[in-house]
């Protein structure tokens, strides 16, 4: 009720404004110039996600020397984090950089263009978006809200979370408040955990009043600038319920559509490139930051045992069928990505999977 209040507020001073300047909803244009809101579901420094949000809106300003300026406004600053979806639909601000899983209450479906437990890799879901049908159903997905959806961005596979107390079986996750969304929350929820979703600026403050006993967040790079060392002991992998999240940029469609081929070619290609870059960022600093918490901050890092990673796994696998049952098109993308999972799984395997148990045997 809230954000629907904020976003009638925003589109209402909006309107109030059409009679002597353009709408709120409509991009500023000026001398063949326009101005693009950017909103993101992050804090603006955030390393990674709000810094590669700027990233990707300076790519924007710069490819079309000035002619597109896109101005970011990071969380809560034109709107909370999760209205972007809502804001950029109705159009208040002109795109958004987000997870696609947070739009879960519109459709479960738009969390497989994120993540969903056992699903695809960081490559596995380029690869599916890009050439294996994923793109298609994704924009038949997004267009219902008006919204034309890209990749831009990967965290990478994600840590289990952070952990106020040892989890050696299934039965410490009962009653155990976490920070965790969606699918992934489910598969707790099931499991008689309490999930509880929240934004990246509101986890910390949760965890240090006692409003949570765990969270997950994205990892070790991540999770440091957030503190959450911090205020919590225990740091478990692997996490099962985000093997490789992507991000993703969001533009009205309407807007999209009075674009010209040019401005569509510049603004998709920056996409592909942010897409690339923030994973090769998280690849490389969340070494790094893992180091840092091992040995300056003596982050108890621990491997889930197998047979709390099986039970997850065993509830994972029921909750994310489970969404092919809402409707006909969330069963046929539920297809489309179990069938790409299966067949570009063999390929893993024998490939990336296989090379780096092999060379761990020899470093």
């Amino acid at each position: 009720m809230r954000r629907r209040k904020a976003i009638s507020r925003l589109a209402a001073a909006a309107g109030g404004a059409a009679t002597t300047s353009s709408l709120l909803a409509a991009p500023a244009i000026a001398q063949g110039r326009r101005e693009l809101k950017l909103v993101t579901t992050w804090p603006r420094d955030l390393p990674g996600l709000g810094t590669g949000a700027q990233r990707f809106a300076d790519r924007i300003t710069q490819g079309s020397g000035g002619r597109l300026r896109v101005k970011l406004f990071a969380s809560g600053e034109l709107v909370p984090a999760f209205d972007a979806f809502d804001a950029v639909s109705s159009g208040v601000a002109d795109m958004y950089h987000g997870a696609e899983s947070y739009w879960a209450d519109k459709s479960p479906t738009f969390s497989f263009f994120s993540s969903v437990p056992l699903g695809l890799a960081a490559n596995e879901m380029k690869a599916w978006v890009h050439h294996g049908g994923g793109q298609a159903l994704w924009d038949q997905l997004s267009a219902q809200f008006n919204i034309k959806p890209f990749l831009c961005g990967n965290t990478g596979v994600q840590m289990a979370g952070w952990f106020n107390r040892e989890i050696n079986a299934l039965d410490d996750l009962k009653n155990l408040r976490m920070r965790i969304t969606h699918l992934g929350g489910e598969t707790y929820r099931r499991l008689g955990a309490k999930p509880v979703s929240l934004p990246a600026d509101e986890i910390l403050r949760s965890l240090k009043e006692g409003g949570l006993d765990a969270t997950e967040w994205n990892g070790p790079w991540n999770d440091f600038a957030l503190g959450l060392q911090n205020v919590a002991r225990y740091y478990y992998y692997p996490g099962i319920h985000e093997p490789g999240t992507a991000q993703s940029l969001g533009i009205n469609l309407k807007l999209w559509n009075e674009l010209g081929a040019d401005d569509r070619s510049l603004i998709s290609s920056a996409a592909i490139a942010e897409n690339d870059v923030i994973h090769a960022e998280f690849q490389a600093r969340n070494g790094e930051a893992l180091k840092t918490l091992i040995n300056d901050y003596r982050v108890e890092v621990r491997r889930l045992d197998p047979a709390v990673f099986r039970g997850l796994a065993l509830v994972a696998r029921e909750v994310v069928a489970s969404t092919a049952g809402n409707d006909a098109f969330s069963s046929t993308v539920y297809r489309s990505f179990s069938d790409f999972r299966e067949v570009n799984g063999l390929w893993t395997e024998i490939s990336d999977q296989a090379y780096v148990e092999a060379r761990a045997r020899y470093l």
